[in-house]
C-alpha cells in the first residue's frame, strides 16, 4: 500500500468512483466500487512511479494528509 493521499469521490458523469493522488500529476483510477477504485488507483501508483524511474524524472515524496481550502 502506497503512503500517498489518495481523494476517491463518486462520479456522476461517469457513473464510477474516482481515485486521484494528487501528489502524482496526472495519476488517477476509477471503478465500479470504492474499493475496485482504491486497488486500481494502488497499480497505477505503482506504474506511475516505475515510469517515472525509467524515465529518470523526479519522485515525489510522500507527504501523507494534505492540507485543501
Amino acid at each position: 500500500m502506497s503512503k500517498y493521499e489518495i481523494i476517491i469521490y463518486w462520479s456522476k458523469d461517469d457513473q464510477a468512483f474516482i481515485a486521484e493522488v494528487p501528489e502524482l500529476a496526472g495519476c488517477a483510477a476509477d471503478g465500479a466500487t470504492y474499493q475496485e477504485a482504491l486497488a486500481n488507483v494502488e497499480t497505477v501508483i505503482r506504474e506511475w512511479i516505475e515510469t517515472a524511474k525509467e524515465l529518470g524524472r523526479p519522485i515525489p515524496e510522500p507527504k501523507g494528509r494534505l492540507a485543501f481550502a
